[in-house]
């Protein structure tokens, strides 16, 4: 059997935002293919490691390093990140009025390819997207997320990492006040592009399991006071709903914090 590529290497990777420590040594390796689940009580670090992933400005790498295909991922840009093949799905998507689905992807796909997109190309592309994750044709005449409920604002951003075809994704809380309908339907979503696509690495960030009775992960791992104090199977998320986070605090110690 071929080892797996390492895609995302995170190594002792500390950063702050307006001078407060909050990641504090995170180390976590993801290989093409992989499914991993991050987990963690609120403030524990896991969307800020997210967002630095990301390049989000606001938040500053004081110490470590990150590795996207063997690449200096810090060294990149917003823009070069994405074009890289990285997508990150927001806890929060935003709105924006006027702007259809269509032409706001048909705009996000020329800017990460760098070429202009024919429109027959482009909706041949969309409706085959749409089809495989079962959304309605109309859904694309609306405006981003204007007047959506949190199920479709998920499924958009599903949507858009169909047509994006990222080689690693980060799904920040995309489980986040949804319903168990709008759950499943986000999850066969998930699943159907990781079938697809075998090479694409997905990070799930999430506080509850419930998503990963839909999404099977490969690894899961915990992140407590912004580091990664245990890892494991999926059987540690069903462990960690039954007992909380609180068992996990101990592990500190023998981490060294």
């Amino acid at each position: 059997m071929t080892e797996k590529k390492e895609l995302l290497v995170v190594e002792d990777l500390h950063a702050a935002v307006e001078g407060e420590e909050i990641l504090r040594g995170v180390n976590l390796t993801i290989r093409e293919g992989e499914l991993h689940a991050l987990m963690g009580p609120n403030g524990s670090g896991k969307s800020t490691l997210a967002k630095v992933v990301a390049g989000h400005p606001a938040y500053a790498v004081t110490r470590g390093s990150i590795r996207y295909g063997g690449e200096n991922l810090l060294e990149m840009g917003v823009d070069a990140r994405a074009r890289k093949g990285l997508f990150l799905a927001f806890q929060y998507p935003s709105e924006i009025p006027g702007v259809t689905i269509a032409q706001f992807l048909r705009h996000a796909k020329s800017a990460q390819t760098g070429e202009d997109i024919s429109v027959l190309d482009f909706y041949d592309d969309l409706k085959d997207a749409m089809n495989k994750l079962d959304v309605d044709e109309k859904f694309a005449e609306r405006f981003v997320n204007a007047g959506f409920s949190g199920g479709e604002k998920k499924r958009n951003e599903i949507l858009q990492m169909a047509m994006l075809k990222p080689d690693f994704a980060l799904l920040d809380e995309t489980d986040s006040g949804l319903d168990i309908d709008a759950l499943k339907i986000v999850a066969d979503g998930v699943n159907t592009l990781h079938r697809e696509r075998e090479r694409l690495g997905v990070l799930i960030i999430t506080h509850y399991q419930r998503i990963l009775n839909y999404i099977q992960p490969d690894f899961v791992h915990v992140m407590v006071e912004g580091r990664i104090v245990r890892s494991g199977d999926r059987e540690l998320a069903i462990e960690l709903e039954a007992e909380g986070y609180e068992s996990t605090r101990g592990q500190l110690t023998a981490t060294g914090s």
